[in-house]
Formats: C-alpha cells, structure tokens, sequence
C-alpha cells in the first residue's frame, strides 16, 4: 500500500501481462458464438474478395479491416484464434490506460484501478470474443484517459493520440455516440456537483463560474503559449489538427473497399470516398440505429436484465465503485486530494448514467451490454479497493500493538486484526478472484452453467460441436462432387413463417446484405463452413426429401433428426445444443467419407 511510482509502474506492468496471458490462453477453444459466426462470415467474405461497404447491421469496419491483415499473418490465417485476437490484445493493454491517471490517483489506486480492469469477469469473458463491446469501451476510456493526461502536463500534443483513440471507438461499434452521450451528462452531473459543493457558503453561482474560467483557461492558455492570445492561437490550432487526424481514422476505416485504394491512384475520386465514408455511413447508420425501431422496446425488462448482469458478472465492481465514491467524496480528506476529486465523480456518473442510459440504447437483451458501465466504474471502484485495503493495513497494526511483542504472537495478532473491515476486504477479494476463474471455467463449458445466461448469451452452442466440425472439415477435404452440406430447410414447431437453415439461393450472401432470417439460424455454423470451402445446399422447409446420393454432410433440426434418418445409410449422427436452451441440432457424417478422411489424416 505504499506509495512509490516506479513500483506502481511495475507493478501495472505485471498486471498488464497477467492479463495478456488470462486473456490468449486457450483463446480459441471455445466454439463461435452466433454474433462471432455472423460477422466473422463477412470478414472472411471481404477478405477474399476484397469488397467491402459499411453495413450498420454488423457496426462498424474495425474487425473487418484488421482481422483481414491478421488473417493475413503467415501461420495465423482464419481461426477462432486469430478472429479473437486484437480484441484480446486491446482488453489485456487497457490495465495501461491506468498509469495514464497517475496524477489523479494515489500510486496505490492506479495499480487497484490497473488490477480491476484486468480481472474483472465481464471484461475478461468479453476481451476472449471477437465482437466490438470492449473494444469500444478501452479506446474510448484510453481517450479520456490521454486527454486527462494532457490537461495534467499541460500539452496540447495529447490531443493527437486521444483524437486517435477517440476515431478508433468510433470505427468499432455505432454506440461510440452513446459514450459522447454518457460522457456529457457525467460532465453535467459532475459540474452541478462542483457548485453545490461551492455555493453552500453562499456564492453566486455565476461568480464563481467566471472565476472558475477566467483562472483555469487564463492559467492554461498562458503556459501554452506564453501569453494568453499566443496560447489560445496554439489551442485552436491543435484542436483544428486534432479533429483532422479523427477525421482521417474514421475516413480509413469506414471507406468502401475497393475504392479507397483506387481513390488513392487517382485522387480526383478521394472527395466521393471521404464523403461515402462520413456523411455516407452518418446517413446509413441514423436510417438503422437512430429513426429505425431496433430500440421500440419496454425499457423496465432491459433494465432488470442489465442490473441482473452487473449483480452476477461484476458485483465486486459495483460494491467497491459504491465505497470507493463515498470515501472519496465524504471520508476524510488527506492533503493530496482534499475532498471529492474529479476524476472519481466523473468516472462514478458516467457510470451511473451508463446503467441508465444502456437498457434505451442496445437493441436486445445481451449481458455484453455491461461492458460499458464496468469501465468507467472501475475508477471508483480501485478507490474503494485502496480504501479496504488501509482498513486492512489500520486493523493488522492496531493488532499488532494489542497483540504486543511486535507481532511475534501470530495467532493473538490475527485474532486482534481480524475486524469486520478486514473481513469485508477479504471476502470481496477472494470473491473477486473467484468470478475471474469462474468466468474462464465456463468459457468453454457454457452450456452447462445454470447461471451462464447472466453473463454469456443466449446465441452460444455448446463446445463439443467443435468435435463434429473437426469431422465435417476432413470429410470436405476428401469430398470431390456436388454439395458438401445440406441444411435440410424447416419450420419453427407451431410456427409455419418461422423458416429455418433454408436460403433459396446460397449466391446471394457474397456480401453483408439480408439473406433471410433463415441464414441466420445457420449461425456460426457458416464462419466454419467458409473456412473449410464447403459447398452448401439446402432444401425447402415442405420438402425434406434428400434424394439417392445425398452430401456427406446434413444438418437438421432435433425435430427433423428421425425423418432424415429413415432417408441415409451408413450415416452417424451427432446431436448438440445450438443455443444455451431449447435448441438442438443433428449432424449426420458419411461414414465411407469419414474414414477416407481418417486414412488421409484428415479427421
């Protein structure tokens, strides 16, 4: 508990590396989720055509960019793995972003801050799935946080690098709109703080407005530039360079492919790409996410289910980010940070406005959505840690002297320390620790977790249908004519416009573009199916004949297995839940084909 700032930065180091490695263990054991499956399709699409346009429906171009030069990696190529990996990386580096913070927080609470960003067991599940929630949240908070970083250094150079990060969020997911949302009313909330604070003793509100301005902007302005006109010349110039380089990010990642690269070889076309790329993709995602109705929904159901994810997935967060806020704003001033400091009213309303504000925002009800209040309440929460962790150090020594003997009494010491703080303290950590290898301990065993859809959602089959793909692939392999797959087409049980596996035509989804709900039962069935260069077919829902020759391979819904099965000879089946309940699919295998696969070493 010691403040020192080279042991902090080791230990945020260590911290970081810890994390790194939780989070790349093992990163593709776990079978894709429906949402991996769906847009891992298209990244695989546009990395072997090239093509490539914004479609809101699968947000934004980060992963289909990058993940297209990681596939590219010798040795790497498409997998679970490499699909998962930039996220991993990004989750694992966000314990960084704390050391950024280190002249707003004590040594001891940026290493806490740095810990609980490693090992909270949201951060870590969703850091290990390829999909935008953390990605969003870590570029956003690593913003802030060099933003912060600049405002302490006095240097506008850090505008740069927080435009950057800034751009980045806004290339990941559409909800980066939501955080300037959150972010602004957390800065109201936090500014009426301030004044309630100030105006108790009966100051007007406008003069210390004024004030308040006049001294901080002066100050600042003048240290830039050395003079306030100089310095508020310098100000507008970094800030006009700033909003270019975020301009330029957003502008890369969302200009269609192929036409930023010959927009680049003829730059009379760049205008229509930068234009396609911002007002464009601006148009296309207000049509979907803003006047569409992906959120006309009751928001009381989304509200329990998003609280009902924090209580199981982060409640240490939760009740640490509550003492941290408390003790920092209402405990005992030190010197260092006389009363409530900004940073952690700001990180805590953010927060709060994010629990609030998510439920109206997200479109369904899914637990990755609480990504986005852990980050920021995490600040507070490493307050609360450091704050536990003295009433620990305060009961140990107070133990110590009651035990006499400089401690040499082990046990009467422990006795003595053994006060309900430190008993607090304790149980949270142990608990804390418990959610992160319970998280890891169902990330490939979701399915049968009776509290698995607190925290994993719903779209996600079981792990043992990997074992049944590793068959499919080597069956492919050896398979010369005709389909591969047939998804034998169907209906939802009392359903009868609830078509299932059938698409009419399989040409049709060379490109992210609706190809039915019916594509989408397939989920992540085709990210694999792609990968193996598979031929697939299916048959109408009101016909479910297959034929005297039919493909090596076919997929079928739990109902349909016993119809199928009177049609093949010399088939096995394999049966596996395709979501967390109450969905089952049937994989029948060639036997013959099977076992040329096995004499090829292909299965």
């Amino acid at each position: 508990m010691r403040s020192d700032g080279r042991r902090s930065l080791r230990a945020v180091l260590a911290i970081t590396a810890l994390a790194l490695a939780v989070r790349l263990l093992a990163l593709g054991a776990r079978i894709f989720h429906w949402d991996e499956g769906r847009v891992g399709y298209w990244i695989l699409r546009y990395h072997e055509t090239g093509e490539f346009a914004y479609r809101p429906i699968v947000h934004g171009p980060f992963l289909f960019v990058v993940n297209d030069w990681v596939f590219s990696v010798p040795g790497l190529g498409a997998s679970d793995f490499s699909a998962r990996l930039i996220v991993a990386v990004v989750g694992g580096c966000l314990p960084l972003s704390a050391w950024l913070l280190r002249d707003r927080l004590r040594d001891t609470e940026v290493v806490a801050l740095a810990l609980v960003l490693a090992a909270n067991p949201l951060l870590v599940y969703y850091s290990r799935f390829m999909r935008n929630d953390v990605l969003v949240g870590a570029f956003a908070f690593a913003a802030l946080a060099v933003f912060v970083r600049g405002l302490d250094r006095g240097d506008a150079r850090y505008l740069y690098p927080a435009a950057a990060l800034l751009g980045l969020a806004f290339t990941t997911k559409e909800n980066a709109v939501v955080y300037l949302l959150c972010v602004l009313g957390a800065g109201a909330l936090l500014v009426d703080h301030r004044l309630y604070r100030r105006t108790r003793d009966g100051a007007s509100v406008v003069t210390l407005v004024r004030s308040e301005w006049r001294t901080a902007a002066a100050y600042r302005l003048a240290s830039w530039g050395g003079s306030v006109r100089r310095g508020l010349g310098l100000a507008v110039a970094h800030s006009v360079a700033a909003v270019v380089v975020f301009v330029a990010v957003v502008t890369f990642f969302y200009a269609p492919r192929p036409d930023l690269w010959q927009a680049l070889a003829a730059p009379g076309r760049l205008p229509g790409v930068v234009e396609s790329a911002t007002v464009g993709s601006w148009e296309t995602f207000f049509d979907l996410w803003v006047s569409g109705s992906h959120q006309s929904h009751d928001y009381l159901p989304f509200l329990y289910d998003y609280l009902e994810t924090l209580l199981f997935g982060a409640p240490f967060v939760v009740l640490f980010a509550v003492v941290g806020f408390v003790a920092d704003g209402y405990g005992a001033a030190d010197v260092d940070t006389p009363g409530s400091r900004s940073l952690v009213a700001f990180a805590t309303y953010w927060g709060a406005v994010s629990v609030v504000g998510y439920p109206i925002a997200t479109d369904i009800r899914a637990p990755w959505a609480a990504v986005h209040a852990v980050i920021p309440l995490a600040v507070p929460a490493a307050v609360g840690v450091v704050t536990l962790g003295r009433q620990v150090r305060t009961a140990v020594e107070r133990g110590r002297s009651r035990a006499g003997e400089d401690g040499s009494d082990v046990v009467r010491t422990l006795r003595a320390a053994w006060t309900p703080s430190a008993a607090l303290a304790a149980l949270l950590l142990c608990g804390a620790v418990a959610g992160v290898v319970g998280a890891n301990a169902t990330y490939t065993n979701s399915t049968d977790d009776d509290e698995a859809g607190e925290v994993i959602q719903w779209a996600q089959p079981e792990n043992d249908l990997k074992e049944t793909l590793a068959l499919v692939r080597g069956v492919v392999r050896v398979h010369d004519e005709g389909p591969d797959v047939l998804f034998v087409g169907t209906h939802a049980p009392g359903n009868p416009s609830d078509v299932r596996f059938h698409v009419t035509d399989e040409g049709s989804l060379d490109q992210p573009r609706p190809g039915g709900p019916s594509w989408h039962t397939r989920l992540p069935l085709p990210w694999y199916l792609e990968r193996y260069g598979a031929a697939v077919t299916s048959t109408p829902p009101d016909d479910k004949t297959l034929g005297s020759d039919p493909p090596p391979v076919i997929v079928a819904a739990s109902w349909d297995a016993d119809v199928v099965d009177r049609q093949l000879t010399g088939y096995s089946r394999h049966r596996h839940d395709f979501r967390l309940w109450n969905d089952e699919i049937v994989v029948f295998v060639e036997d013959d084909a099977l076992d040329r696969a096995r004499d090829r070493g292909y299965a």
